[in-house]
């Protein structure tokens, strides 16, 4: 019977995150982040077997720039293989580095996902993911008329809007509660080095004193835009114990979407009726838990990064991945439940709702949980985090990827 190798992470670099790093260009600014994580690590990058990358090439306007900066990520002369899923690419990269190191092809991998937003726009990269809608629809016999109604929510700020109400609707979280989380998060992410949105002393008020993009969504609970870089080491037990005081130890991964689209098929899906239904969210955690041997997540996890660009998103995660019983998220928050000093802190890194470098997002959720196992968090936790959760979110409102990390490995498979 063939051995299973048990990854475990050592190290992980940033780079400072900004909405426009114009001292830069995107292979210095992913190099900041390589460097960071393998100097942290004490290994030369000839110690390195493969690397796996990911961004949204859409959003910037340089298709496959993996192929221009190779001697700036390490992977000159290298395997390389580059993994884009829209926001969870981050995740996407991390699980993909986890298996290249599972599988036994590669003792050490190093994991990159970056962004450049300023370099391109956004706005016109999702369109151009839209392109493929349109042709099917055409395929359907579908009017310009009644495409245009289909596909007329917003972008992402309109999706989470109506997930918003939605969410809103079935918990009775009021607008307060939402601006709770954003506070939340950017005071913790005015004591972490890297981030871009540092507000130490922002209130409710502040946040609830800017004016609605897409009610019930203001402009000042809304991400911003950043550019970024994040890496992270991923190696066996055995090489992980000689490098790091502190292995982090990857025990169940998952990656789940429910539906193809937010539109489904002539506006059909739970994606479209109810976008915080999430039951992908819930079957991804259901099977990465039950790899990682856990079966009460509300007791047996210490940490979680989610990934929640808007504020009723991380009330409505926390819930659906069983942090946090139905409807039960607002009233923690109020309770300081999640909060640095908390029985059950959430996001301690400012989330995505302070810094938000696309590619790279959903690898620093997993990234910022393990640094909390390890104690070198920059907004480090008092008490001492032995289980750990890293969530990504990305498509439309539907693709979810976990991660779970230990001090110790899981030995049990289920």
């Amino acid at each position: 019977m063939a051995h299973k190798v048990q990854p475990a992470i050592i190290s992980c670099g940033f780079c400072e995150h900004a909405s426009k790093r114009s001292d830069v260009n995107m292979a210095e600014l992913v190099n900041e982040a390589v460097e960071d994580c393998i100097t942290k690590a004490n290994i030369d990058w000839k110690d390195i077997d493969a690397v796996v990358n990911g961004n949204m090439p859409a959003f910037e306007g340089a298709n496959m720039p993996e192929l221009w900066m190779g001697d700036h990520m390490a992977s000159k002369n290298k395997p390389l293989l580059r993994v884009t899923t829209g926001g969870t690419t981050g995740g996407s990269v991390t699980i993909a580095g986890y298996y290249s190191v599972a599988s036994g092809l590669y003792d050490m991998v190093l994991c990159i996902g970056f962004e450049q937003q300023s370099c391109g726009d956004t706005t016109v990269g999702l369109a151009s993911v839209a392109l493929g809608e349109f042709s099917i629809f055409s395929d359907l016999g579908y009017t310009i008329e009644r495409m245009r109604s289909n596909m007329g929510s917003g972008a992402a700020i309109g999706v989470a809007s109506y997930q918003a109400m939605n969410y809103m609707r079935r918990s009775r979280a009021t607008e307060e509660d939402l601006a709770r989380v954003v506070v939340q998060n950017r005071r913790n992410a005015a004591k972490n080095w890297w981030t871009h949105l540092k507000m130490p002393t922002i209130t409710i008020e502040d946040v609830l004193d800017t004016p609605y993009i897409s009610f019930p969504l203001r402009f000042g609970m809304v991400c911003p835009a950043s550019d970024g870089a994040c890496a992270m080491l991923i190696t066996t037990e055995e090489k992980a114990k000689q490098i790091a005081d502190i292995p982090v130890y990857i025990n169940g991964v998952a990656s789940y979407s429910n539906e193809s689209a937010i539109i489904g098929i002539d506006c059909a899906g739970a994606g479209q009726t109810d976008p915080c239904e999430q039951l992908g969210a819930m079957k991804s955690a259901e099977v990465a838990y039950g790899q990682a041997g856990i079966s009460f997540p509300n007791k047996e996890i210490d940490y979680a990064e989610v990934y929640s660009p808007f504020p009723n998103q991380e009330l409505m995660w926390v819930e659906r991945i069983g942090l946090f019983e139905e409807n039960q998220a607002p009233e923690a928050y109020r309770n300081g439940v999640t909060a640095l000093n908390g029985e059950l802190p959430v996001n301690c890194s400012g989330g995505v709702n302070s810094t938000n470098a696309i590619g790279a997002s959903a690898m620093e959720r997993p990234a910022e949980a393990a640094l909390q196992i390890m104690g070198k968090a920059g907004n480090q936790v008092p008490k001492t985090v032995h289980t750990a959760l890293g969530h990504g979110w990305g498509g439309s409102i539907n693709l979810i990827t976990h991660v779970v990390m230990s001090d110790e490995p899981q030995r049990k498979w289920r």
